[in-house]
């Protein structure tokens, strides 16, 4: 009997890569294409279509495949629309009916969202959110992404927009951001931000840095990391305003949903402590005294297959719901 299974695909900036994914998690087949070979949205969607169905016809006497995830930014879960995405050539300043496109290469079930929810449903199946119905994950990547949770499902809002941490407002007149406005939270928590911190630091302070040794197309988050591991003071004091920002805004959040926990994951979350005190701490200071403890804690999803599984996840999720629905 052959075993089912689903399509996940996890739609980056660089490249997009796709797995055959059975119920417990375990790959089938996988395989990867450049994201930006093309300006054109049909092109690219014909070419991942091939390169999935060639996957799929590599397995089809062991499996039989059911249906289709992606994760991607911004999309739009309840519209099947990939809305003005700035790191997809194909996509920027568009709005990419990208389900509906798929959906001419396959006659099965296809779901997208975006690549944060994504995360969150990976964490609530394969991660440490799986007895939890209430939680949030915070991606800290390029950007900051976030899914919450609410009630065991995730909260999409009546646009299929809601839960957009990462374009809260967290300083007046802040930093540009690229969705077009000032002082948005990614613009300081995220890769990109805390390089923006060090250079700021770097301008207004005269300490001895081996920062200074970096232009900023040089500099990672890693190197910033590894700096801060040999106390490096502007490395430091760029982790504890990057940290103390995050957890001013989590704060926030709880009030809003009220989680059991929040998840941090992503590049910049690796830094482990010298990102997760000073977000506990300010976390700590800035929460509601009515609710009870929330734990900052690390995702115990690995990097490796996260998005691509987190994908899968919805796919099996939106499968369910209309099994159940059908028995109704």
């Amino acid at each position: 009997m052959q075993k089912e299974a689903v399509v996940g695909i996890d739609i980056g900036g660089t490249f997009t890569k796709f797995a055959i994914v059975d119920r417990l998690a375990n790959i089938m087949g996988e395989g990867s294409i450049p994201t930006s070979r093309t300006n054109d949205a049909g092109e690219y969607v014909t070419h991942l279509a091939n390169a999935v169905n060639a996957s799929i016809q590599e397995v089809a006497g062991q499996v039989v495949v059911k249906g289709i995830g992606i994760g991607a930014p911004n999309s739009n879960y309840k519209n099947g629309c990939i809305e003005y995405a700035v790191n997809l050539t194909w996509a920027h300043g568009k709005i990419i009916p990208f389900v509906q496109l798929f959906k001419q290469h396959f006659n099965m079930p296809v779901a997208i969202t975006n690549d944060a929810n994504a995360a969150a449903l990976g964490e609530m199946i394969y991660g440490g959110a799986k007895e939890m119905k209430d939680f949030i994950l915070i991606t800290l990547g390029t950007g900051l992404g976030s899914g919450l949770v609410v009630n065991g499902e995730l909260l999409y809002g009546h646009d299929g927009l809601a839960g957009e941490i990462g374009h809260v407002r967290a300083k007046d007149n802040g930093r540009i951001c690229s969705c077009g406005r000032r002082g948005c939270l990614e613009t300081y928590v995220s890769a990109q931000g805390i390089k923006r911190t060090v250079f700021e630091l770097l301008a207004e302070y005269t300490n001895p840095s081996e920062l200074r040794n970096y232009s900023f197309n040089d500099l990672t988050s890693e190197t910033i990391y590894h700096a801060a591991t040999r106390n490096d003071p502007i490395a430091l004091k760029a982790f504890e305003i990057t940290g103390e920002l995050l957890g001013v805004k989590l704060a926030d959040a709880v009030a809003h949903t009220s989680p059991q926990a929040i998840f941090l994951f992503g590049g910049l979350a690796k830094s482990g402590d010298y990102i997760l005190r000073p977000t506990r701490e300010s976390f700590e200071k800035n929460l509601l005294k009515n609710f009870q403890k929330v734990p900052v804690i690390m995702s115990l999803l690995t990097e490796g297959n996260v998005a691509v599984l987190g994908a899968s996840a919805l796919i099996w999720q939106e499968l369910n719901l209309h099994a159940h629905n059908g028995n109704n």
